[in-house]
């Protein structure tokens, strides 16, 4: 009895899982984002730094070269202008876009498309430090955590420090070194320094991550009476339902009486199942189903059958086969072709209908 009303065993179910992603309770680390962001970005400076320095060289060479200070016209210098920022724009824009789409890419494969107006609203409150320090240490954080925030801080620090720990004598000397030369060891530092800590970043937010789905797993468990509770509210309210069935049957009833009259026969088994044919060889290819029913509606078909006077015959293997296989409203199918034309023939021939169809085709 504690299982049902207490204990949380059993696993939430699709409407609680969606409910919760509306809310934007799904697993999300902050560090996966961060650690992918700084590994893309190391990368994309690598390959695309080249063309930036060169842009920023060429604009720094358009608005301070000789051939710019000599000509100090407004359309020279607006013409300058405007290469220089383009071919910079140009520069940038791998960089940028590839910054943009690594964003993006890692939150959907985080979290999928969720979208939530109440996180787009702004929050100025969100801007301030001292809240943001707060944040990592403040009394909202456990003992536990803060000293997780505290170790992850040293290990980052010392696997920076391990990158420029071979390089601390060439860092020293960098005054004696050329700008190109101390450029480029700087590049080189800084890219090595990003690329450790991303991939630090990037272990301990997988793990952080795999922390985080299981326990937002932990706390979306339901009991078994909530289980119980969830699975009504799916499938409605007794009484809706009943009603609902009730309106059914009475549609259904009332396209009975619509179309079995208009029927040229009806074949049962006798009891369990019911099927109305129609045969207009003007407008059909086939003979063709126009009700048919099972147990109840099947009774419901034969009394409205004999009250229209419709002929009733009892042939069981065709009337399971055709009430299985054929739905209200289509043709037979082939195999039935003789079975059927037999009946109609005896049927039509009992009601005259025969002598009739020969003499208007005189």
């Amino acid at each position: 009895m504690a299982d049902d009303f207490g204990d949380k065993t059993e696993d939430p179910t699709p409407r609680k899982r969606q409910e919760a992603r509306e809310q934007g309770k799904v697993a999300r680390s902050r560090d996966l984002g961060t650690a992918v962001l700084i590994i893309g970005s190391m990368v994309l400076m690598k390959n695309f730094g080249p063309g930036v320095v060169g842009s920023l060289r060429t604009l720094v060479e358009e608005m301070l070269g000789a051939a710019s200070m000599a000509d100090a016209s407004a359309s020279s210098a607006l013409s300058s202008t405007s290469r220089s920022v383009i071919g910079t724009s140009l520069a940038l824009a791998p960089l940028l876009i590839g910054l943009v789409l690594i964003a993006v890419v890692v939150d959907v494969l985080q979290v999928g498309l969720v979208l939530n107006g109440k996180r787009l609203m702004p929050n100025l409150g969100a801007l301030n430090p001292v809240k943001g320090f707060g944040k990592l240490f403040g009394k909202d954080r456990s003992p536990m955590q803060a000293a997780i925030v505290l170790a992850k801080l040293m290990l980052v620090s010392l696997v920076a420090y391990s990158a420029i720990h071979g390089r601390l004598l060439q860092i020293v000397k960098a005054q004696e070194m050329e700008f190109i030369q101390i450029f480029g060891l700087g590049a080189d530092v800084v890219y090595s320094i990003g690329l450790r800590i991303g991939i630090v970043l990037l272990v301990l937010a997988i793990l952080d991550y795999a922390f985080q789905r299981h326990r937002i797993e932990q706390e979306l468990k339901m009991t078994k009476q909530e289980v119980k509770d969830e699975m009504r509210r799916m499938d409605g309210d007794p009484k809706i339902k009943a009603r609902r069935k009730q309106l059914a049957q009475q549609m259904m009833r009332e396209q009975l009486k619509r179309d079995v009259p208009t029927a040229d026969v009806i074949v049962t088994n006798p009891t369990h199942f019911a099927v109305a044919l129609k045969y207009d060889a003007a407008s059909m290819h086939a003979p063709r189903v126009v009700a048919k029913g099972q147990d109840f509606m099947a009774l419901r078909i034969r009394e409205i059958a004999v009250g229209a006077g419709i002929p009733i015959l009892e042939r069981a293997p065709l009337a399971r086969a055709l009430y299985k296989l054929v739905n209200v409203g289509q043709e037979i199918p082939e195999q039935y072709y003789a079975a059927v034309a037999e009946i109609l023939a005896y049927v039509y021939e009992l009601s005259g209908k025969a002598r009739k169809l020969a003499a208007a085709s005189v």
